[in-house]
């Protein structure tokens, strides 16, 4: 992996392929290794940047606590530091909602936009207080907590289960709290999507049993020219469960409206 200096912390990413950029975040409690299927798929269509976000796999931590904003700020960082005016940004999960972010921040360096398994709604506040008591409880006992209770619910297949129980257990416990106080306080962007001026996709799996299938449906229903994808039997880790899927989707709608 190559490793830069952006707002503070050394930023891991991944660079592979070519043709249009394409930036894959990953999301909670993982890192850019989710995205290992979908990559041999698309590295012939799009110059790939896969980064590990702040905390997350070989990126740098902050001690402080981060918001959403600053994640999306250590990718328009990156981004910049690349020499990549504009991009495709496309987000699993909590990386939904660094894309999100982003597209708020910098409408202007957006080519277009992808969510897989991931929202626009906000936490409720017993939403908000459940992140904020796991990142407590992760603090004071580690991450075994979160393996536990992630593991069935990120997906159904015993091989991604596998697969993600590892990699949960890699992770740090402060990466993990942080990232849960930043989910808690993000911004709801169900106007936000609205204002659009780029293609959007969104992916969701029928059996997710994490962000309900009626998420990625409002989505849709909130910009009705966005393309939405529903997969039969994916769970909330579409791009393992599913990636033909996944790159099929990101291909042909995406490159198609570049």
């Amino acid at each position: 992996m190559h490793k830069i200096k952006v707002n503070g912390i050394e930023l891991a990413y991944e660079r592979r392929g070519r043709g249009v950029p394409l930036v894959l975040i990953h999301g909670y409690p993982l890192d850019h290794t989710i995205w290992d299927e979908v990559v041999p798929l698309l590295e012939s269509d799009f110059d790939l940047i896969l980064p590990d976000l702040r905390g997350f796999g070989e990126s740098g931590l902050m001690e402080a606590d981060s918001s959403i904003l600053d994640f999306a700020s250590d990718i328009a960082d990156l981004l910049t530091q690349l020499k990549i005016k504009r991009a495709i940004l496309t987000g699993h999960s909590m990386g939904g909602y660094v894309a999100l972010a982003f597209a708020r921040e910098y409408p202007e360096r957006m080519s277009g936009l992808g969510l897989i398994s991931s929202q626009l709604r906000a936490d409720t506040p017993e939403g908000k207080e459940g992140r904020y008591e796991t990142a407590r409880q992760v603090i004071a006992h580690g991450v075994g907590l979160v393996v536990e209770a992630m593991t069935p619910k990120l997906s159904a297949d015993a091989r991604v289960q596998a697969f993600v129980r590892g990699l949960i257990s890699k992770q740090k416990p402060l990466a993990l709290s942080n990232a849960l106080k930043a989910m808690a306080g993000r911004s709801d962007s169900s106007d936000l999507v609205q204002t659009f001026k780029f293609p959007m996709v969104v992916v969701h799996g029928d059996a997710d049993a994490l962000i309900p299938l009626e998420r990625g449906r409002e989505v849709k229903a909130a910009l009705p020219s966005a393309h939405y994808a529903e997969l039969k039997g994916a769970g909330h880790m579409a791009m393992m469960e599913n990636p033909q899927a996944v790159a099929d989707v990101l291909r042909f709608f995406l490159k198609s409206n570049m």
